[in-house]
C-alpha cells in the first residue's frame, strides 16, 4: 500500500516528536535517581529507555489495548479531522518542545500535542465555516463574516468534551494525586525504618531506586508513546475511510476503528514505544537538574517514594485512559515527599514557574497550530 506523501511526512513527524519527547520528557523518570547519585546520567538514561521500551510488550500482550492512544485519536470530532490539521498540529507541538527544552522548562509534551491537534481542528472548522458564510451572505462584510463563522464553530462540537475534560482536569489532579501518594508512601517508610542504621538503610533505598524508577519509566512509556501512537492513528483511520473509503473501516462503528488499526497496524505502537526510547537515551540534562534538585533535595528514601508515588499514579490513570503528564504526576510527587519534611523545603518560586508553564502549554500549542494550519492551507 503507497501512502501519501503528506501522511508519510505525518508519520515521520509524530516520531520525531516522539523522539523529542524521549529526551525532553522522558528524562523526568530519571531526575531522582540521578540526583541522588544512585546511577550516573548515562547509566540512567539506558536504564529508562529500556522500560519505556518494555512498556510497549506490557500493553501490547498483557494489557491487549491501548486506551491512551484510544482517547487521543477521538479528542476531535472526525468530522474534522484531516491530513493537514494533523500536521499542523504536529508542526506546532515540535516547536514548542523544543522551545521549552532550550530553556530548560520542564512544559508536558503530552499537553502540547493536544493543544496542537485541538488548535488546528478549531482553525480548520473556523475557515470552513468562514468560507460558506462568505459565500452565503457576502454582504456581511470580513468582520460580520467572522463573527457569525466564529458563532458557528462554537455550536459545532468540534472538540470532543467527554474525553478532553478529564484531560483538563487531571493537569491538576495527577500531580495532586502523586503528591498525595508519595507523602503516604513516605511516612510509611520513614515509620518502618525509623529504628534502621542509617547508612544500611540508605544503601537499601539505593537499591529499591532501581526498581522505583523502572516502575516509572514503565508508566511513562505506557502514557506518553500511546499519544502520538494516537495521532498517527487519528491519521491512518482518516486515510482509510476518507481517501480509500475502504469498505472494512466504514462497515465499523467510528469508536470500534482504533481498536482495528491497531490490531493491523502493530507497527505503529511498536516503533512509537521505540522513539520514545532512543530519545530517553538522549538525555536531557537541563530538565533533570530542575526536577531532581530545584525543586526540593531529594535523598534515595525520597526518590523511592516520589518514583514509586509517580507510577502508581500513571497506572491509574493507564487504566481508565485518561492522557496525563509524566512531568506534572512527578512533579507533585517529589513536591509531596518535600512536604513531609516541612513546608518550606519545596521552593515554591520554582513550582509556581512550572505551574504557569503548564498552564498556558495548551492554548499556545492550540494558538500556533491553528497559525500552522492557516500558513499550510494557504500555501499548499
Amino acid at each position: 500500500m503507497e501512502f501519501p506523501i503528506l501522511l508519510v511526512v505525518i508519520i515521520a513527524l509524530a516520531l520525531i516528536f516522539d523522539y523529542i519527547n524521549g529526551f525532553h520528557d522522558a528524562a523526568n523518570s530519571i531526575a531522582t535517581i540521578v540526583s541522588t547519585k544512585v546511577l550516573t546520567p548515562f547509566q540512567a538514561v539506558l536504564w529508562a529507555a529500556l522500560w519505556n521500551f518494555a512498556a510497549f510488550f506490557i500493553a501490547a500482550y498483557i494489557i491487549g489495548e491501548f486506551k491512551i492512544g484510544n482517547t487521543i485519536a477521538k479528542t476531535v470530532n472526525e468530522n474534522f479531522i484531516t491530513l493537514e490539521v494533523i500536521f499542523s498540529g504536529l508542526v506546532a507541538a515540535i516547536a514548542w518542545n523544543l522551545l521549552t527544552w532550550w530553556f530548560g522548562i520542564p512544559s508536558s509534551s503530552s499537553h502540547t500535542l493536544i493543544g496542537g491537534f485541538l488548535g488546528a481542528a478549531l482553525m480548520h472548522a473556523f475557515m470552513m465555516d468562514y468560507h460558506a458564510v462568505a459565500a452565503a451572505q457576502p454582504e456581511l462584510g470580513m468582520w460580520g463574516t467572522v463573527k457569525e463563522a466564529f458563532n458557528q464553530v462554537t455550536h459545532q462540537s468540534v472538540v470532543k468534551f467527554d474525553k478532553v475534560i478529564p484531560i483538563f482536569l487531571f493537569i491538576f489532579m495527577a500531580p495532586i494525586i502523586g503528591m498525595i501518594i508519595s507523602i503516604i508512601i513516605t511516612l510509611i517508610i520513614v515509620h518502618l525504618y525509623k529504628r534502621s542504621n542509617p547508612h544500611k538503610a540508605d544503601q537499601s533505598f539505593k537499591r529499591l531506586q532501581l526498581a522505583s524508577s523502572a516502575l516509572f519509566s514503565l508508566g511513562h512509556g505506557l502514557n506518553d508513546a500511546q499519544k502520538v501512537m494516537g495521532i498517527i492513528g487519528a491519521a491512518l483511520i482518516y486515510y482509510h475511510v476518507e481517501m480509500l473509503h475502504d469498505p472494512i473501516y466504514l462497515n465499523i462503528p467510528a469508536a470500534g476503528r482504533f481498536d482495528y488499526f491497531a490490531q493491523h497496524y502493530l507497527w505503529v505502537p511498536l516503533v512509537s514505544f521505540l522513539a520514545i526510547g532512543l530519545g530517553t537515551m538522549s538525555g536531557g540534562w537541563k530538565i533533570i537538574k530542575t526536577m531532581g534538585t530545584k525543586i526540593t533535595k531529594v535523598t534515595s528514601l525520597e526518590g523511592v517514594s516520589a518514583e514509586t508515588a509517580g507510577a502508581i499514579t500513571l497506572f491509574i490513570t493507564d487504566h481508565f485512559g485518561i492522557p496525563v503528564s509524566t512531568t506534572h504526576t512527578i512533579t507533585g510527587s517529589i513536591i509531596g515527599v518535600g512536604l513531609t519534611k516541612r513546608i518550606s523545603a519545596v521552593r515554591w518560586g520554582i513550582t509556581v514557574s512550572l505551574l504557569w508553564a503548564w498552564v498556558l502549554t495548551i492554548p499556545i500549542s492550540a494558538i500556533v497550530a491553528g497559525i500552522t494550519y492557516l500558513v499550510v492551507t494557504f500555501v499548499f
